[in-house]
């Protein structure tokens, strides 16, 4: 890649432009002075030169990406350091080269919108005071020093979203406050509200609130609370992580009006007079998921191999809204593997079939694990078939 020079930096740097002084600098030298003006008020204020990297600011990047390129540039060089009290100049720093696939144009055209861009006598990518106050509460983000108290919170979050006990929403404008303990995702980055603060006065008059904020990536920040509001709004893609500690998971008793019925767990007991079926009949159960009505599921039990080829009772039910249906259901039989019936029938056709739903396990342990769901610990126990009940996983 040839070196690029003064004019095609002094381009990039065209948002930065100054009115040609009279007697003074060119108006390129003036621009260039100007972008690095702006790099060294970056430093004034982080105490740091700025880096590269996808965690960082925009404008941050930017900074970083022009301040290699100052370098690389002997004429520029030449020019700054005389004004370069802060040695950035100095190859010293250690200032990671941009990544090999970093296009310095698309980053600039993030920050654009003006039409004529190509025009230098227009100041391009000149933020507006919502775009420094975004660009500084993301730049507020500094090291979580204990960030190993909330790391296991994450990785529990991401095991409930693959079993399905959690579920990624859209977050919705005046739906539900953001409280401690929610879990959302902003800007593809997992964050948790570890503290919600007391209520401050706006100068507007209105209340917001001080937040401590942890984000996956091992930092945290200190938002306000319409801070985070604000970059809800603005990315699309924000979703807020829906779990059973939220209220929005519903197991049993009525559901709320804003809940939707994703469906029932249910729990059978087989009628059928096969000798071993029949030894255990009140071990032996049915765990399964619906989205329509059990009664109906059920009508032909004694006709489908899947229920033994028998009547079946229902012996409990749970409602569930909010939760994959699959997820939940494969969460269950994952949870009792180890008691899952061994029996081989012949089907109406002769043919022999191991229905997989049935298990050997008290009504009781289902019960508890319906309770692990709603309180979000199920992941810390496995089902014992020699004791019959589930047992709390010890850490090693």
């Amino acid at each position: 890649m040839s070196e690029p020079d003064l004019d095609e930096l002094a381009a990039e740097l065209s948002e930065f432009a100054a009115p040609e002084a009279k007697g003074g600098r060119p108006p390129r030298e003036e621009r260039v002075i100007a972008g690095f003006e702006e790099i060294q008020r970056f430093v004034e204020k982080y105490g740091r030169a700025p880096q590269h990297g996808e965690d960082r600011d925009i404008f941050e990047r930017l900074y970083a990406v022009r301040l290699d390129r100052l370098r690389a540039l002997p004429d520029c060089r030449a020019m700054l350091e005389p004004l370069d009290h802060q040695g950035l100049l100095a190859d010293s720093l250690g200032v990671a080269e941009p990544p090999a696939t970093y296009n310095v144009d698309q980053l600039a055209a993030e920050l654009s919108g003006v039409d004529n861009a190509d025009d230098i006598t227009v100041l391009r990518h000149v933020r507006t005071s919502a775009d420094k106050r975004a660009a500084e509460e993301i730049a507020d983000r500094k090291p979580c020093e204990d960030f190993e108290t909330f790391r296991p919170l994450f990785e529990r979050v991401q095991a409930d979203l693959k079993t399905g006990l959690r579920q990624s929403q859209p977050i919705e404008a005046g739906r539900r406050a953001i409280e401690a303990g929610d879990f959302f995702i902003l800007d593809g980055i997992t964050l948790y509200v570890a503290e919600v603060g007391e209520p401050l006065k706006t100068t507007a008059g209105e209340v917001d609130r001080r937040l401590r904020l942890i984000f996956a990536n091992g930092t945290e920040s200190n938002l306000l609370l319409r801070s985070l509001q604000r970059a809800f709004y603005n990315d699309p893609a924000a979703r807020r992580l829906v779990s059973p500690e939220s209220g929005q998971l519903s197991f049993g008793g009525e559901l709320e009006a804003e809940d939707v019925e994703s469906g029932t767990i249910y729990v059978l007991r087989s009628l059928s007079d096969h000798p071993y079926v029949a030894q255990h009949r009140d071990l032996i159960h049915k765990i399964g998921v619906t989205g329509s009505k059990v009664e109906t599921r059920i009508a032909d039990a004694e006709h489908d191999a899947t229920y033994l080829l028998a009547k079946v009772e229902m012996v409990a039910t749970y409602k569930l809204a909010g939760i994959n249906r699959t997820r939940m259901e494969n969460l269950f039989h994952r949870l009792f593997a180890p008691a899952r019936l061994d029996i081989t029938i012949n089907d109406r056709f002769g043919h022999p079939v191991q229905p997989q739903e049935w298990f050997l396990v008290p009504l009781f342990a289902v019960d508890e694990a319906v309770e692990r769901i709603k309180d979000g610990t199920i992941t810390n126990y496995v089902y014992d078939p020699k004791a019959a009940r589930l047992v709390k996983v010890v850490p090693t």
